[in-house]
This record gives structure tokens, sequence and C-alpha cells, in this order.
């Protein structure tokens, strides 16, 4: 590079010396024109990561259902109640009075006199309660109650799966740099350019 700027430096004095002969009406001898070399770049196409390598859980909710089924509500019960006893009425004569004879006064013909009197038996009818069946307890079940309910239940539970998410990538241009720019100077034909 310093090379190169010191032969910059001696063709710009030569240069110098040379206009300067003939802007005073000499001949040239050396012409030079300036010369720029253009950058050359080019376009490279790469990968480029969007997004990172990871991992995704794929989640499924659990499913419920619905189930009827008998359940006992009241269960079984044992009580006792007493049953009464069972009677009839029974009706029969019975002798209330035996009869035979008794001393009563009477008054007979303005007199009044004791008299012996005949008396006969008296019967009446008498009702009478007969026990056909003594009172007892008796045993009573009540049987159990049962309804149906609906509860919920689980079908299939919730699953969890976890997946691998590879990387993503996307091609992009970019132009990069091949050859920087120069600038010069480059030799004329003298015949052509420089004379005077």
């Amino acid at each position: 590079m310093l090379r190169r700027s010191a032969s910059f430096a001696i063709t710009g004095l030569a240069m110098l010396g040379t206009t300067s002969q003939t802007a005073a009406g000499g001949r040239a001898v050396e012409c030079y024109e300036p010369v720029r070399a253009p950058a050359v770049y080019d376009t490279v196409y790469e990968d480029m990561m969007i997004s990172p390598p990871g991992q995704q859980v794929d989640y499924t909710p659990p499913i419920y259902g619905t189930r009827e089924r008998v359940v006992m509500t009241v269960p079984t019960q044992v009580t006792y109640e007493v049953v009464p006893a069972i009677t009839r009425t029974i009706y029969h004569t019975v002798k209330v009075d035996g009869g035979g004879y008794s001393w009563e006064w009477r008054v007979i013909h303005g007199r009044r006199v004791l008299c012996k009197i005949w008396h006969k038996a008296r019967y009446e009818r008498v009702a009478e309660t007969v026990v056909i069946q003594p009172e007892r307890t008796r045993r009573v079940v009540i049987p159990a109650q049962y309804d149906r309910i609906a509860e919920e239940v689980l079908v299939q539970p919730e699953q969890r799966r976890v997946i691998d998410v590879p990387a993503s990538y996307q091609t992009v241009a970019r132009r990069v740099l091949v050859r920087e720019g120069s600038s010069g100077w480059r030799r004329v034909h003298i015949s052509r350019h420089c004379q005077g």
C-alpha cells in the first residue's frame, strides 16, 4: 500500500510538471487519465434460523360422561307392633234368684196378716266376653327404598404428549463485497489526447 501511494505521488508530480509545461506551451511527453474501478458485489444465499428447536405439549382434556346407578336411600327397618286380642261376646241364661218361700205382711179383708209367699226362680240373659285369640306382638319389616341417581364418571383421562419441534430456517439473500473499488491513473496515448 505504501509502495502504491509512493508511485501515485511520483506520477502526480510528473503530471504536474507536464501540465505546467503544456500550459506554458511545451510539448507533452506523457499523459494520464484518472481511472476508477467500482467495487464488485455478489449475492449469496444462506439459511438463517428463524426459530430455535424446542418442545410443544399437546394437551387433550379429560372426557366425562353420565352413568345411572341404583342406590339405597332408606335402609331396611324392623319395627314391632301390638296386635290386640280377638274377643267375642257370648250370651247365656243364668239363675239370678233361686226362688223359695218368704214371709211378708199383707192386708186381707181389712186385716193385716203375715203370709208365707212362694217365689219362683228368676233367670236373666247375661253377656260374657270370651278371648278367641290373645294379644300378641308382631314383627313388621319395612323394606329398603331405592332410587336412581345420575353421577359423573371419567370416560377418558387427560392426555399430555410432548412433541419435539425442529428449528425453522429461511433462505435469505445477502449482498457481499467480492472486490473493493480502486482508483488510479491510466496512461493515455499522446497522439490522441495530449497533443497541444
